[in-house]
């Protein structure tokens, strides 16, 4: 397993993947869904920063949410026809944002040492990283599709990493590489 510092690298290069797939499209492309069961790209990126958000408060530290009225919007738990509108791209940007300095922020005090139980809680730090590097490139691949399928816009390159490997389709991260 690689240290923490190595795999919020990873994390870092999982998100800045996702904002290769969104951030030349037009806020309609990213609100737009192609019929009512499914969900837009944004959704798709509120989800990510949103269960990004719940992993780190409920398995390091427990603290609020950057953006309580997002938390059941962004749900997977909340069916798709009842979830409401999405807000806008740039509130979208900044939960992600917000999101990642958090998650920066919970993994440097657990590498730190400045936290209760530092060698518990750096194997759950490394398992909880990978564990969110694999949930942003499952939705990447959802975003993937709409992008190149239903909106028409060229796929950027995968990225570029020795622990990652396509399985299913899906971009994955193997942190035993």
């Amino acid at each position: 397993m690689h240290d923490l510092p190595d795999l919020l690298r990873e994390y870092d290069r999982a998100r800045a993947y996702t904002d290769d797939l969104w951030k030349d499209l037009s806020p309609e492309e990213v609100t737009w869904r192609p019929h009512e069961n499914s969900s837009a790209i944004g959704w798709h990126l509120g989800h990510q920063a949103h269960v990004a958000h719940f992993m780190i408060r409920n398995l390091t530290a427990a603290e609020p949410s950057p953006d309580p009225e997002l938390d059941g919007l962004m749900d997977s738990a909340t069916p798709q026809k009842i979830r409401g509108a999405l807000p806008t791209v740039s509130r979208l940007a900044a939960f992600r944002d917000t999101v990642a300095e958090r998650v920066h922020a919970r993994i440097g005090d657990i590498t730190a040492g400045r936290i209760g139980a530092p060698t518990q809680l750096t194997i759950v730090g490394a398992h909880l990283l990978v564990a969110l590097i694999n949930h942003e490139y499952q939705h990447d691949q959802w975003i993937s599709e709409v992008r190149a399928e239903n909106l028409g816009h060229a796929l950027p390159p995968d990225p570029v990493s020795g622990r990652l490997a396509r399985i299913d389709g899906y971009l994955v991260c193997n942190p035993y590489t």
